[in-house]
């Protein structure tokens, strides 16, 4: 079987946004005649806001917190009870004191279900909030800074570049990745992400859908990217 997989936010919608109503309406169509997955760093509140109610109830499965919370057929079937221990806790709080990004918008350790999101902004931030942050973290790559001096203090822990904005924290190994195993060897899956480079919370999926040859992994630009290539595929008859 053929399975589509699809990261949410800068994938199928904007940055924190919702999907834009012309893509939502050959979404809905194309989950009609796909198995269609969601693999996100976003809980499933969050997920439900972005693409609605209608999306959620077509699509198989959501893997919402990185494979750490599953809702199937709109039941949940799992959640994980990872929280985050108070040391990192603190760590992370005297990153964000020591960050030379100026703005806080408040919210910027939020635990969801078996992993955390941490921002130096803030999740509560404004659309230019977040668009300062965006540029000044494109000019200092202090998201990646903080992941690999992360990673190398907490190697039980693991952290990862995501969204626009924040760091996905989790246990070691409970990243996008740990999805592969609700698929048999003979389903070929189709991952489209946009945070495929190393140190990306799409890339451990997408790396490993590589190496083990179980598919095809699309490196997304934004969400017109994403509807251009299922345009062309379903065109050419590819899918």
């Amino acid at each position: 079987m053929n399975i589509f997989l699809f990261d949410v936010d800068g994938t199928l919608t904007p940055s924190r946004g919702l999907i834009d109503p012309v893509f939502k309406d050959f979404f809905l169509d194309f989950c009609d005649s796909k198995y269609v997955c969601l693999v996100t760093g976003s809980d499933y509140s969050k997920t439900l806001e972005q693409l609605g109610e209608e999306i959620l109830s077509k699509v198989e499965i959501v893997f919402n917190c990185s494979g750490n919370d599953i809702i199937k057929s709109g039941k949940n079937i799992y959640t994980s009870s990872w929280t985050l221990p108070h040391d990192v806790k603190i760590w992370l709080e005297t990153e964000l004191a020591s960050s030379p990004f100026s703005i806080r918008s408040g919210n910027h350790i939020e635990q969801r279900s078996g992993s955390v999101n941490f921002s130096v902004v803030g999740r509560n931030a404004s659309a230019f909030q977040r668009s300062e942050y965006v540029e000044y973290d494109e000019t200092t790559k202090e998201r990646e800074s903080i992941s690999n001096r992360f990673n190398e203090l907490f190697p039980t822990l693991q952290a990862c570049v995501g969204g626009e904005t924040g760091i996905d924290i989790f246990e070691k190994g409970k990243d996008k990745s740990q999805i592969v195993k609700h698929f048999s060897d003979k389903d070929k899956l189709y991952f489209f992400g946009d945070k495929m480079m190393p140190g990306g919370n799409d890339y451990p999926l997408g790396n490993l859908i590589t190496q083990r040859k179980l598919g095809d992994v699309f490196a997304i630009k934004d969400w017109k990217h994403t509807y251009k290539i299922l345009n062309i595929l379903s065109v050419m008859k590819v899918i």
